[in-house]
């Protein structure tokens, strides 16, 4: 197999896992991993300083040049990217939709990671969206990339089977795995040409949508099973989160519990903690976090909160 330049994208911690493997493919068949590319350094932290997204880190640490441009479809950055010579691209969670150099001037495309079952729960969000869809089975598709959203060919698949608890951080964090695993065994077979892309099927098409601020918002007239489903999949952002006494009260974790014939955001507690009325059953609060607060146990809040019982929730 003739010498093979990469071009790896990403950026959160589950993405190191591709890039690992990225590079255990290239140190293996004699390739190279010419470049990283990774978002600017964020302000994070209670200082807020500037810091490296996590795939940055990992490709310093590999010895990889890394290129962290704030947009890559200016004609400078995409000369910039001729330059390099790339033969392969390969993304995991970059963040950023690929110009035309990127997506089709190396030979061998731009495969990218992408932790569903293509062709469901194509775009932004996919993790979220298996988990706000109770899911029992979701999985991760290794795609090579065309100009479409989520469209392309289809190199390999695997499936992943769900209890019904899994929330958004933990099941990103295994599907990447899965498909690092995936990256190595394909790549090779791919390069050689003896993994042929397949077209995706045209039926169970679904899209997840980029999530936002407002969708962590309750609405306790939803059935129990669907705000608990938000609680999971909305971990950490946008989180999820009512108001009480004109402060955020903040819902970490969540469980459905027999219907308590409470209305739609009313509170009672008990020893175990607060259950709150929904459209359908009660929701049992498990841990929360009033507004300028460390989080609690739910049972915990209410003991220091005995006005807590019989508040109504808004909607």
């Amino acid at each position: 197999m003739s010498s093979v330049r990469v071009v790896f994208m990403g950026a959160p911690e589950p993405a190191v896992a591709a890039l690992d493997a990225v590079w255990s493919v290239a140190r293996r068949h004699g390739w190279s991993v010419a470049a990283v590319y990774a978002p600017p350094d964020r302000p994070s932290g209670r200082g807020r300083k500037p810091s490296p997204s996590p795939v940055r880190v990992r490709a310093e640490e590999l010895g990889v040049p890394v290129l962290t441009p704030e947009r890559i479809t200016p004609a400078a950055e995409q000369a910039r990217f001729r330059e390099i010579g790339a033969d392969l691209v390969v993304l995991a969670a970059y963040g950023l939709l690929l110009p035309d150099a990127f997506l089709f001037e190396p030979r061998h495309g731009a495969v990218n990671l992408h932790p569903s079952l293509l062709p469901r729960h194509r775009g932004a969000a996919p993790v979220a969206a298996a988990v706000l869809a109770g899911d029992a089975v979701t999985g991760t598709s290794l795609m090579v990339m065309d100009e479409g959203l989520d469209t392309g060919p289809v190199l390999a698949q695997r499936t992943l089977s769900l209890s019904g608890d899994e929330r958004t951080p933990e099941l990103t964090a295994r599907l990447f795995a899965l498909g690092a695993a995936m990256l190595e065994e394909t790549l090779p077979e791919y390069v050689a040409g003896r993994v042929v892309p397949a077209p995706q099927a045209a039926d169970g098409v679904t899209l997840s949508k980029r999530m936002a601020k407002s969708d962590g918002d309750l609405d306790w007239t939803e059935p129990a099973l669907t705000i608990s489903r938000k609680v999971r999949a909305y971990d950490p952002w946008p989180g999820t989160a009512t108001s009480w006494q004109g402060r955020r009260l903040a819902v970490l974790d969540a469980a459905p519990a027999p219907d308590a014939g409470l209305a739609p955001g009313q509170v009672a507690v008990d020893a175990d903690g607060a259950l709150v009325g929904t459209g359908e059953g009660s929701l049992r609060l498990l841990r929360v976090r009033i507004e300028g607060k460390a989080a609690l146990g739910a049972a915990e809040f209410v003991r220091g909160r005995p006005d807590f019982a019989g508040a109504q929730l808004p909607s």
